[in-house]
This record gives C-alpha cells, sequence and structure tokens, in this order.
C-alpha cells in the first residue's frame, strides 16, 4: 500500500515538474526582457545637458527602460548611423542630416518630428579687449581667429556660413576661419582663448560663464535651426525608442528644454 502511495506521488511530482516545463517553454522569461530595455539615443552635441536632465526624470517615470546617449555632431552620427553603428534613436539639429538618413531608409519615416528649435549667437572669451560688437567686426584686423563648425557635418557651421554669405563678409573673414568637429568644440576654444570669437546656439552660451554674447544673428540671415527627431529603423527596441521619443514632448520635458533656452517645435 505503502509503494503505490509513493508511485501515486512520485507520478503526480513528476507531471507537475513536466507541466512546469512546458509553460516555461510556451511562456519564457523573455516578457520580462521585453518590458526591460536599454536604448541608445544618438543626439546632437548641444543636447548634451538638457537630455541628460531629461534622463533622470524619464527613467524615473519609465523604470524599466535605461537611456544612454551617444552624442556629437549631427553629420558623424549620421555617418555612425549609415555604417551600422547601434542607435535607437537619432536627434539632430538640422534637417539635412536625418532627410539624408530618410533617402537611404535608415528611419522610421513615421515617428519623425520636428522636436526643438534654436538661435545663433557669436560669443567671444569672457575677458576678451577686442572690439568685436556685431559680426561685421569680424572682419576687424585684430581678429585673427575665428571658430567654426565644420559646415559638411556641424550644423551650426552650416548656418554660420549662411549668415557670412548672407552679410557678406564670407570672402574677408574666410582665411580666420578654425573648422571644428562640434559645436561645444567650438565653445571650448572660445572659453580658452584659442579663438578670438566663435558662432555657437544660444543654449551654448547659457551653460558657461566663460564666453559673453556679443551679437545675436537675424534669423532672415540663415536657415531655420530645427532639431527633427526619429527611430532608426534598424533598433531592437522600437517600443522603448518611441515611449522616450514621445516623454521629449511632454509637458515636463518641455519645462525642461525652455530652462535650457530651447524652443519647442510647434
Amino acid at each position: 500500500m505503502k509503494r503505490r502511495y509513493f508511485l501515486s506521488f512520485v507520478g503526480a511530482l513528476t507531471v507537475s515538474l513536466l507541466f512546469s516545463v512546458v509553460l516555461k517553454f510556451f511562456n519564457p522569461p523573455s516578457a520580462l526582457a521585453q518590458t526591460n530595455s536599454t536604448i541608445l539615443v544618438s543626439a546632437a552635441a548641444s543636447l548634451k545637458e538638457v537630455l541628460q536632465e531629461i534622463k533622470t526624470g524619464f527613467e524615473k517615470a519609465n523604470p524599466s527602460i535605461k537611456v544612454n546617449y551617444n552624442f556629437g555632431g549631427s553629420g558623424s552620427l549620421q555617418q555612425q548611423i549609415e555604417q551600422g553603428a547601434p542607435a535607437d534613436l537619432f536627434i539632430s539639429a538640422a534637417a539635412k542630416q536625418m532627410d539624408a538618413l530618410a533617402q537611404k531608409g535608415l528611419i522610421d519615416k513615421g515617428t519623425r518630428r520636428d522636436l526643438l528649435t534654436n538661435g545663433l549667437v557669436l560669443v567671444v572669451p569672457s575677458n576678451s579687449t577686442l572690439n568685436i560688437t556685431d559680426f561685421r567686426s569680424l572682419t576687424n584686423s585684430d581678429v585673427k581667429k575665428i571658430a567654426v563648425g565644420e559646415p559638411r557635418s556641424v550644423p551650426a557651421g552650416q548656418y554660420t556660413i549662411e549668415v557670412f554669405t548672407t552679410l557678406g563678409i564670407l570672402a574677408e573673414v574666410k582665411s580666420k576661419i578654425v573648422y571644428l568637429n562640434s559645436v561645444r568644440n567650438v565653445l571650448a576654444a572660445v572659453e580658452t582663448g584659442n579663438a578670438d570669437a566663435g558662432i555657437v546656439y544660444t543654449t551654448d552660451a547659457k551653460i558657461t560663464n566663460k564666453v559673453k554674447v556679443v551679437a545675436i544673428a537675424d534669423s532672415n540671415l540663415h536657415s531655420s535651426i530645427v532639431y527633427p527627431i526619429a527611430v532608426v529603423k534598424a533598433s531592437k527596441n522600437t517600443q522603448a525608442a518611441k515611449t522616450f521619443a514621445e516623454y521629449l514632448t511632454s509637458a515636463p520635458a518641455k519645462t525642461v528644454f525652455e530652462k535650457f533656452g530651447f524652443g519647442v517645435a510647434r
């Protein structure tokens, strides 16, 4: 009798274990993995501080999604994506780089939107004694070096050349221009005094007391400065990337963007 009960117990236990294995097979723990994602956002260098702050609020509201960033010149980030580097979301400082990726089918066009706007300013070292009061002052003989973003890969540089061209001073300042690979390197060159002046975004000038703004470029001197955003088609975390992109249009995110001096695209 005891042997029969024992065999019945063992049989029931075996069936239970097999049932458990079957359940795991048909309901793998990937459901948990799918709700815990890490996304990589490739974003224009001028967004560094504001996106770092926004990350804190987003991850608190969405604890299952971790955000990592890759900051750089928009053109460099575009090339990285074209070459297959991992990225889930791309935020450019100009439409040009996003358009190039769209033409190659590398972004999800349905997720593209204009996120932010910005302005362009002329800055000099905070202790500068040169008489630089506007963009035309850059033609003065005592101005030797002007830091500018490389226009082929740095949108701020592209806008700067447009300003110089519209004002008719490009030929006069061309020999003074030092091209750099990101707008933050332009800012650093002016901060350290390695350049007599530089052209950066309004928001860049706000994050340091080592430079002073001496002129603001009228918006009619250059193309509209707009930051488009889109999910990268090769993303393996599409839903998480969409969730973060959506959060960037939320009221809490807008408050942070405006705090740092960005305009919110309409």
